[in-house]
């Protein structure tokens, strides 16, 4: 399946949210970065039809997806990050309440939510009110309404907010493999969630596409731009209102500083390798 993104415009009043958008996804996970503000949420909502683009147009595998209808909408799974769950149906019942407004059988729905509870952790707890639901709870019961009708084009936006390390850990691990045959966007502020299962990384500015990479290269890409020093704790200050500063650790004399730099800051820097999280910080604290 292909999913071609061409040319997408979107304004608010004055104000030009995605200016001349253009991407092409195939099956496989692509990770959607950018500050707050740069038109993430934007982008997902028109590509899931719930919100209509100034210009431009959505295909999918040649076809334009206004043309398709239902039958679009139909290959959509989508995490929102703001999901509205009712507070007074079990896990279960708002499962199922999803898979009829999406048209399912009732006996393939059944088996279906029973599956989808089971690969969200969430089998146990299929008869508890989804009120009681922690915040972890509630991402998970999310995560497994995007799933319904097994999507072939899935949508996820902030989809780890809540959970805890073992619980983002299975989450990747899903998503990575039920990849395999489908598109998967998601859009996260928890860059390690995208570095571990991201084929690409799309990086959104200001409503436009600055770099659509994979992790590898986008961490060479900042190759010789990051570098670690020895510094006083009274010189901290002074330094963090002049450079990026990725890192800090307390040293038993000194204070170990990582700081992302196009240049040598100063006498006594050194140059070491570059994680991904620099490679974020670089693009929109650094290259502002």
């Amino acid at each position: 399946m292909v999913l071609n993104i061409m040319n997408i415009c979107k304004k608010y009043g004055d104000k030009v949210v995605l200016k001349d958008f253009s991407l092409e996804l195939t099956n496989g996970v692509y990770g959607l970065l950018g500050a707050n503000g740069a038109g993430k949420t934007t982008l997902m909502k028109i590509i899931v039809d719930i919100l209509k683009a100034n210009s431009g147009k959505i295909l999918i595998d040649g076809v334009d997806k206004n043309s398709l209808g239902d039958g679009y909408r139909a290959l959509i799974g989508y995490l929102p990050q703001e999901l509205g769950i009712y507070k007074d149906f079990n896990a279960y019942d708002f499962l199922m309440y999803m898979a009829a407004l999406k048209g399912i059988d009732g006996k393939v729905a059944k088996e279906m939510v029973y599956n989808l509870l089971e690969i969200t952790n969430l089998k146990e707890d299929a008869k508890t009110k989804c009120g009681k639901f922690s915040g972890g709870m509630k991402r998970r019961l999310g995560i497994a309404q995007s799933l319904i009708n097994d999507p072939k084009i899935l949508i996820l936006d902030e989809p780890t907010v809540g959970l805890d390390p073992k619980e983002r850990i299975h989450f990747r691990n899903m998503i990575s493999n039920i990849s395999r045959e489908r598109i998967v966007l998601l859009s996260t502020h928890i860059v390690s969630d995208i570095e571990f299962i991201a084929n690409k990384v799309i990086i959104l500015k200001n409503g436009e596409l600055v770099e659509n990479e994979t992790v590898e290269n986008l961490v060479e890409s900042i190759k010789n731009k990051v570098w670690i020093t020895r510094v006083k704790a009274e010189e901290i200050k002074e330094l963090e209102a002049k450079y990026v500063v990725s890192n800090m650790t307390q040293k038993e004399n000194y204070i170990e500083l990582r700081i992302i730099s196009d240049s040598i800051p100063f006498d006594g820097c050194e140059l070491v390798n570059a994680n991904f999280e620099e490679v974020y910080l670089y693009y929109f604290n650094y290259k502002e």
